[in-house]
Parts: C-alpha cells; sequence; structure tokens
C-alpha cells in the first residue's frame, strides 16, 4: 500500500459554500438576458461542474444569449461577489482540516473556477499561504469527471496518485478522484443537486476532527 503523500482538495462545495451563490449569480444573469429558466435548471447546472462547462451548456441551451464566457463572468462575477459580501460562506471544518494537514502534507486545491476565483478564495480563507500549489479550469483540458486535474497535481507534486487524498463534494468530483486512482472522501453538505457520492471511499458530513491517518489505514 502506498503511503499517504499528499491532499488535494476540491474548492466550491468542499471549502466554500459557493455553488447556491453561483446559481443565485447564473440565474439572475440569464434572466436579465429574458432566459426563462428555472431554479431546479441552474442547481443542475451548476453544481459539480466546471465553469467552461457551465458556459457550454447555457450556450448549447441558449445560443447566443452571451457572445463569450468572458461577456457573462462580467455579469456573474460581480453578482457573486456582491452576495459573498452578505454572508459567510467559508466552510470552516474543512478549512480547519486542510491547515492541519498543511502542515504534514503538501496541499493542492484542484477546482473548476477561474485561476483569478481560486487565488481571491485562497486570500478570503486564509489559505494562500497553505497551498503548495492550484489548478482551475484554464489548466486542464478537461473538467472533472475527467481525471486530468488531479493527475496533473499530482505530477506536479511529484507523487503517484495512489498516494494522494482527494476531498470533493460532487459525483463529478469523486468519478475524477477514483479515475486517476486516487482515495476520496465525499463531503455532503444538503445535497442540493442530489449527487450521487457512494462511489468515494468514505461520504462525511462535515470534516470536523477527521482522523486522515486513520482513514488511510482503514481504506488500506
Amino acid at each position: 500500500m502506498e503511503a499517504l503523500r499528499a491532499i488535494l482538495f476540491d474548492m466550491d462545495g468542499t471549502l466554500v459554500d459557493s455553488e447556491v451563490l453561483w446559481v443565485d449569480a447564473i440565474e439572475a444573469a440569464l434572466v436579465q438576458r429574458g432566459v426563462a429558466v428555472t431554479r431546479a435548471t441552474v442547481v443542475r447546472l451548476v453544481y459539480g461542474h466546471a465553469w467552461p462547462d457551465i458556459f457550454r451548456r447555457i450556450q448549447q441551451d441558449c445560443p447566443g444569449v452571451y457572445p463569450s464566457r468572458q461577456a457573462m463572468e462580467a455579469v456573474t462575477v460581480p453578482l457573486f461577489r456582491q452576495l459573498s459580501r452578505q454572508r459567510d460562506i467559508r466552510i470552516h471544518p474543512s478549512i480547519d482540516l486542510l491547515k492541519q494537514l498543511a502542515g504534514r502534507f503538501p496541499v493542492a486545491v484542484v477546482s473548476g473556477s477561474t485561476r483569478s476565483r481560486i487565488c481571491e478564495t485562497l486570500a478570503e480563507t486564509g489559505l494562500t499561504a497553505h497551498v503548495r500549489l492550484f489548478l482551475g479550469c484554464e489548466d486542464v483540458p478537461c473538467g472533472k469527471p475527467d481525471p486530468a486535474g488531479f493527475l496533473m497535481a499530482a505530477q506536479a507534486l511529484r507523487v503517484p496518485p495512489a498516494s494522494c487524498l482527494v476531498f470533493e463534494d460532487s459525483a463529478a468530483g469523486v468519478a475524477a478522484a477514483k479515475a486517476a486512482g486516487m482515495r476520496c472522501v465525499a463531503l455532503v453538505r444538503g445535497n442540493a443537486a442530489g449527487q450521487d457520492l457512494r462511489a468515494a471511499d468514505r461520504v462525511v458530513p462535515s470534516l470536523a476532527g477527521f482522523d486522515a491517518d486513520r482513514f488511510w489505514g482503514e481504506a488500506g
């Protein structure tokens, strides 16, 4: 059995409870352009998906509603920032665990968000100094459930995939971690989009008190 050598975290839904705010922002951006859309549709669109995949789906369903991804981001990002100022979206047990593990292992964040958004989130959560590297949607050829992001992170950290522990919250993220040959703990928090997390090695309601060494020994 490979020893545990690296920790990989998803961001949205795992470190910050941000996906519901992205649902609000994207729904508002579509309504501004006259698109009749239900909240349930936007929830399914957002949860567990990378931003390029979300925009690609919007373009398929509503051709030309925004001329480019950047044009839509110019609307959604300010809306998201406005909403995030109104509530604390930090998932504190997850943030505390990342800081704890970063004292022993290299930590990477692998997210479907943009690099700029990841950088902002790490600063806002006080995690910048604890994260060795991060990969955003600009860095990978395909979003989750493709394993490319996790494999690239392992390669950059110079560790074999089998020695990596992933923390995720979506079915796509769990599938990506398992396809990469990594062990995965899934965080279920409300599960607004009905994510099927059964492929994870363990599903937990919170990362408070999570013992990575014990988990690794039991999973082995």
